[in-house]
């Protein structure tokens, strides 16, 4: 399985070269690729990639808009992020339900109800090719069933908006927003996940002075946890062996 990091920018104004398109994944096994997410810093972008379908986690405007004016690919999406996506111009509109495997080519991946908007709600996705999986989850205050989630993963990807802050909010009485890398790292620690990925990346990242100090601290955390972490950058490739 290869991961490629199209974007790792979350829905911010700084931009550097590391990031600068919002956070999306080309995810490839043998012929099959598939895109996760397109934010609308893609909007008008004609590069596909050679991806075959696109994956979208949930319809907040850094994940979804740069679907629509459409695309020429099938697109999977939950039934409430189509609900907000009703005006996509896209034709092959495919739904995906909560735990259900879907068998794409050479990928199977499964949505989990994650947490984090009320108004867009939002799905992570595990993805399996071959003797890989990973997790796909760049928004994020929580995961349900997060045991059977990241149960025997590879790689979790997850939420960069907030290193150590606490970017978790209540509405009404539901839980909104962003929980921080610390935290993450700790899933990862419970669940016997040997890495995480870093995406998604928010100001303390993006708009630092010093990157390195601020990943510096990020590997201290992971360490602290018996966890490896790589923050993410534009470009970065990984191949899982």
């Amino acid at each position: 399985m290869k991961l490629a990091f199209l974007g790792t920018r979350g829905y911010i104004d700084p931009r550097t070269e590391r990031h600068r398109m919002q956070a999306s994944c080309l995810v490839s096994y043998r012929n099959t690729r598939l895109i996760l997410d397109r934010g609308e810093d893609w909007l008008g972008n004609d590069e596909w990639f050679g991806a075959q379908a696109i994956l979208v986690t949930h319809a907040h405007p850094d994940h979804s808009w740069g679907l629509k004016r459409g695309a020429p690919r099938p697109v999977y999406a939950s039934e409430d992020s189509w609900g907000v996506m009703r005006t996509f111009r896209v034709e092959d509109r495919r739904v995906v339900g909560l735990r259900k495997p879907v068998a794409f080519k050479d990928i199977t991946f499964e949505a989990f109800k994650v947490e984090h908007s009320t108004r867009a709600p939002a799905v992570g996705y595990r993805l399996t090719a071959g003797r890989h999986s990973i997790f796909y989850a760049p928004d994020l205050v929580y995961i349900y069933d997060r045991s059977e989630a990241l149960g025997g993963i590879d790689v979790y990807i997850g939420d960069g908006a907030t290193v150590d802050r606490n970017f978790v909010r209540k509405r009404e009485d539901a839980l909104i927003g962003h929980t921080p890398v610390r935290t993450e790292l700790t899933w990862c620690q419970k669940e016997g996940v040997p890495l995480m990925i870093v995406t998604h990346c928010g100001a303390q990242i993006v708009g630092a002075k010093d990157e390195a100090e601020v990943i510096a601290r990020i590997e201290g955390f992971a360490e602290e946890r018996g966890v490896r972490v790589i923050v993410a950058h534009d470009g970065m490739e990984m191949v899982l062996r």
